[in-house]
Order: C-alpha cells, then sequence, then structure tokens
C-alpha cells in the first residue's frame, strides 16, 4: 500500500465583506493551542491572509479525510475566534485596495524583494498530494508516467473562477496567476534520475531561483520526503473532493509502479503540447473538452471514463474503488468547484459565494 499525505492552502476572509484579512498568526496560534493539533500541522504561507495545513503520512483514504476534516475544524474554530471565516477557494474572489501583507519570514520576504508584483497578487491556494516512493530513482519514472494525466486532474480539480470581483473565464485562475514563476507548469520528462538532479542543479546555480523549493513544476520529486509531490490541484470546496482527488493520485503512481516494473515503456506527449493541454483544463475544467496525450480534444466525460479504466485495477487493491468512484460520479453530476461557485454568483451575487466557500469548508 502506497502512503500518501495532503497538503492544502486556505484563505481567511471578513465574513461581512468576503476580503481577505491578514490573520493567519493569530488564527494558527489559536489552532496551535488545541491539544487536537500538532503544530506543525499547521503552518504559515506566502500572505498572512492564508493558511496551510499537512496530514501526518497515511495508509488509508479514511485516514486523509479523517485527518482533512479534524484541521479543516480546528482552524476553521481559531477563525472564528478572531472574527474572520476559513474560505477553501484556489483564488480569493474580492481581493480589495489594501496593501498585500506577507507572512515575517526571511524566505517569504525574499520572494517578495525578488517578485514584489506577484507576491502581490498571490492570494491563491492549491491542494499537494504527497505518494511515497520507493526511491528516488523510480520516483522519475513514475513522474515521467502520470504528467500526461495532469491536465485531467488539473480540470477536475478547478476551484478559482473568480479574480477581483469578475468572472476570469476560467475554471482555474489559479493555474495562470501561479505560472508567472520561473520554473512552473508540468514538468519535462527526464532521462533518468541523474538527469533529473542535473537539471534542477543548474536552474538553482543560474540563481533565478533561491532553492529547489521554487521548482513549482505541477509535480516534482520532494525534497524534504521520500515522495512525488503533485501540485496542480486546486484547493477543494469539500474534504471528500480532496480525498476523491488524492485517491486518484495514488491509484496513478501504483498505475505507474506496476508499467515500470514491468518495462512498459513512457507515455510519450511532447513538452509543448502538454503545456496547452494544462492551460486548456484551466480555462475549461469540465465543462466542454480535455485535450489528450496525443493532441485530441475528447469529452471531459470521456477523459475521465479514460482515467477510471487506466487506474481501475490498483483502486480496487487498495480498496478505494468504491468511495473514488462515487465521488468520481458526484463531480460528474454536480460539477468542479468552479462550476459551484458560479451557480452561487447567480443565485445571490458574491455573498453566496462566499458562504459557499467558507460554509463548505468545514462540512462534513
Amino acid at each position: 500500500m502506497i502512503t500518501l499525505g495532503v497538503e492544502e492552502e486556505y484563505l481567511l476572509v471578513d465574513p461581512d465583506s468576503g476580503l481577505p484579512v491578514p490573520l493567519s498568526d493569530e488564527v494558527r496560534t489559536a489552532a496551535g493551542l488545541e491539544p487536537m493539533v500538532q503544530e506543525r500541522e499547521v503552518q504559515p504561507e506566502l500572505l498572512l491572509a492564508q493558511v496551510e495545513v499537512a496530514t501526518p503520512v497515511c495508509s488509508t483514504l479514511d485516514e486523509v479525510g479523517g485527518h482533512l476534516l479534524r484541521l479543516r475544524h480546528a482552524v476553521g474554530a481559531a477563525a472564528e475566534q478572531h472574527g474572520c471565516r476559513l474560505a477553501a477557494t484556489a483564488a480569493a474572489p474580492l481581493t480589495g485596495s489594501a496593501p498585500t501583507e506577507v507572512t515575517h519570514e526571511p524566505r517569504y520576504q525574499d520572494l517578495r524583494a525578488r517578485a514584489a508584483q506577484l507576491v502581490e497578487e498571490q492570494f491563491i491556494n492549491g491542494m499537494h498530494v504527497h505518494v511515497g516512493m520507493p526511491d528516488r530513482e523510480v520516483a522519475v519514472s513514475v513522474l515521467n508516467r502520470i504528467r500526461v494525466w495532469l491536465p485531467t486532474l488539473l480540470a477536475m480539480s478547478a476551484n478559482s473562477p473568480f479574480w477581483q470581483g469578475r468572472d476570469t473565464g476560467f475554471a482555474s485562475w489559479r493555474t495562470p496567476v501561479f505560472s508567472r514563476w520561473p520554473v512552473c507548469g508540468p514538468p519535462p520528462r527526464f532521462d533518468d534520475l541523474e538527469d533529473y538532479e542535473r537539471r534542477t542543479r543548474a536552474l538553482v546555480e543560474s540563481r533565478v531561483i533561491l532553492d529547489t523549493g521554487q521548482l513549482y513544476w505541477q509535480a516534482r520529486l520532494s525534497e524534504r520526503y521520500p515522495t512525488l509531490e503533485l501540485r496542480c490541484l486546486d484547493v477543494q470546496l469539500r474534504a471528500d473532493d480532496a480525498v476523491m482527488l488524492a485517491g486518484v493520485v495514488r491509484a496513478l503512481a501504483a498505475t505507474a509502479l506496476r508499467a515500470h516494473k514491468a518495462g512498459e515503456p513512457e507515455p510519450q506527449c511532447p513538452p509543448e503540447l502538454l503545456q496547452a493541454a494544462v492551460w486548456h483544463a484551466a480555462r475549461h475544467g469540465l465543462g466542454g473538452t480535455l485535450i489528450d496525450s496525443a493532441g485530441r480534444p475528447r469529452p471531459a466525460g470521456d477523459t475521465l471514463c479514460q482515467l477510471t479504466q487506466h487506474i481501475a485495477q490498483d483502486l480496487a487493491e487498495s480498496g478505494d474503488e468504491r468511495e473514488v468512484g462515487s465521488l468520481i460520479h458526484r463531480l460528474l453530476r454536480q460539477g468542479n468547484g468552479a462550476d459551484r461557485q458560479r451557480e452561487a454568483l447567480a443565485d445571490g451575487g458574491f455573498p453566496s459565494v462566499i458562504d459557499l466557500i467558507t460554509s463548505e469548508a468545514t462540512a462534513p
């Protein structure tokens, strides 16, 4: 059984105006006082209007879901104590005109000095899934095999349609906002671990990025843990949607491991085509077509069926088939977070959007 862990980033908003509020220090301190939350599980993020949580290493999806709900409730309760609310959205729908306050840590202050405007507009929140790997050499092979599924995973997770009080026309506006950093987007294919380390070392030595932590590819080898880290996902409205995506990512990794051991050839996708497919997924979500690895547009529903067939064996072997399958069916029926945010806007304007992204954040 492949172990996994999940990191989620949230926004702190004023319950009346819906604007981000710089209360991360206060909220994290209050959450840390709760005996149910360990200090390392609640972390600062780049902006003082953001909070990050990280689950422990988990073996089952039930563990992932239990920890995410526990952490969301603890941080949500701490936010309420300080007059704000936890919002599970991947881009702030409203930002106002107040100056952006950056977390008082040397790394974050250095990022601001290097790219002030990018940091000013970094009101975006992602979800990262770590899957355990036997070693880094194998992890490179798995990375090469799952990169072709990044557009599909992004489309499933899209939860950021609004920005500065307007509909962006994108399902995941977080994706183009984040894409402005020097090293980002879908990772290239690597020949082996030596190739991966040589090329990442060259990027650090160029001094364009601070360190390997600024390798903002949508999937990468973790430098802190023995894991492959998938980073293309928008943070989810609900914890059970996050659980579904974690289950899909683990099954993709397990399928890739099996293919690696069997010596099967890696799927090929030119980098320019994969980049275009990611942009298309961020733009349309599940609302139209997705671009497959051969460059063909396919209905989004058909692509999800192809994905579930691809990982069916590993979902069954891990016992995740029923849970992940039912959540994918719900996703196809109700839409992703971007679809639901747009429905809320149509029903009651931005007050309804703010109510949705804050109430669903801690929904059971």
